[in-house]
């Protein structure tokens, strides 16, 4: 007969057999903290930093996922915002914007246990903890350059940037070669061009886009962030068309926005995450998303409606996009896809000004 004693050791055994064997409840997954800097204009900017936003949402959403994030009012608010997640050992920190390249070039190498992720910077040389993203923008800027010059009835034309940087001038360089091919076959384009030294000055995006419209321009694309909300306000006011950057911006002025150059941002953030949720994340390397991997591209031409603006529009809007579609761009959609297909099979070569300055 098994003495009390005994029984009571017998159990205690099988209770640490039955923990050594896994059999106690699996510990829960580690929440994954993700702390995002802004660039200048913020939230709200209808472009790349609400691209972004829109990535870590749909991250927290789909994985155990947190973030925080903070909006720079200036410039040197960069480090300390950038420090703040490197100290807190964020899984990763993510930098948004050109403007920061120092910033994150620095404070990487001072927390190199630290994943770091930058929008719109390759880092030369590579930086082990850091992921740069950069999208081929000269591309899909010489798409809405011809757009541009296949749609313009003046042969006068605008570019309207932010601030005068090498990205910026990317931009800038691809809708300028876009025009010219086009100009090249068929007629004389003039090409007006400016920068408004901010990406969030929309009274300053207006006065230049009016300078436009008075020397005669009637199609104006902008690169400029918040600032091209004043580029959409004169272009309702003077009956022009405008063109939209790095978001699907056709809702804003519906029939006056022709089309739209896409920057992918809100896909390569939430990759990124992915990565990191995974295990995945590899630092030391810059990755470029091109027109060929849809990295970035054009809103639709044709007579439709795009999914993703269908609930900002009401029945009046819906129906002033399909008018402007039908006669204004939809006739040249095969042109430009044809000329998108030459680009991909490096038929068409795009100069980077980003690369070689502005021409």
């Amino acid at each position: 007969m098994i003495k009390k004693s005994g029984i009571l050791a017998i159990l205690f055994a099988v209770v640490l057999v039955i923990s050594f064997m896994g059999f106690s409840q699996p510990a829960e997954a580690e929440t994954i903290q993700v702390g995002a800097v802004f660039s200048l204009g913020g939230l709200g900017d209808l472009s790349f930093n609400d691209l972004a936003y829109e990535a870590l949402e749909n991250a927290s959403e789909d994985y155990d996922v947190e973030f925080d994030y903070i909006e720079p009012d200036s410039s040197a608010d960069f480090d300390p915002s950038l420090r703040r997640f490197a100290e807190r050992n964020y899984d990763l920190v993510l930098a948004v914007g050109f403007l920061q390249e120092e910033e994150v070039r620095q404070i990487s190498q001072e927390y190199p246990h630290v994943n770091f992720a930058h929008v719109d910077v390759a880092h030369e040389p590579a930086i082990d903890n850091v992921r740069g993203m950069l999208f081929a923008d000269h591309q899909s800027s010489f798409l809405v350059g011809a757009l541009s010059a296949l749609v313009t009835e003046e042969d006068n034309v605008g570019f309207l940037g932010g601030i005068d940087s090498p990205l910026i001038n990317k931009f800038e360089g691809g809708f300028v070669q876009g025009v010219e091919y086009i100009a090249e076959e068929d007629k004389d384009i003039e090409i007006q061009r400016s920068y408004a030294d901010s990406f969030d000055d929309a009274a300053r995006g207006r006065e230049i886009a009016l300078g436009f419209i008075d020397d005669g321009a009637d199609v104006i694309y902008h690169a400029s962030g918040g600032t091209g909300d004043g580029l959409f306000t004169a272009a309702e006011e003077e009956d022009i068309y405008a063109i939209g950057v790095d978001s699907n911006q056709n809702w804003i002025s519906p029939g006056h926005i022709i089309a739209s150059k896409l920057k992918n941002v809100d896909v390569a953030v939430y990759n990124t995450i992915e990565d990191v949720v995974k295990g995945d994340f590899e630092g030391g390397r810059n990755m470029e998303f091109d027109l060929e991997v849809d990295g970035v591209g054009t809103t639709p031409l044709e007579s439709v409606i795009d999914e993703v603006i269908e609930p900002e529009l009401d029945e009046e809007d819906r129906e002033a996009i399909l008018q402007m579609k039908e006669e204004v761009t939809a006739p040249h959609a095969e042109r430009i896809e044809e000329i998108r297909e030459k680009i991909i099979e490096d038929e068409i070569e795009i100069e980077d000004w980003s690369e070689i300055g502005r021409q």
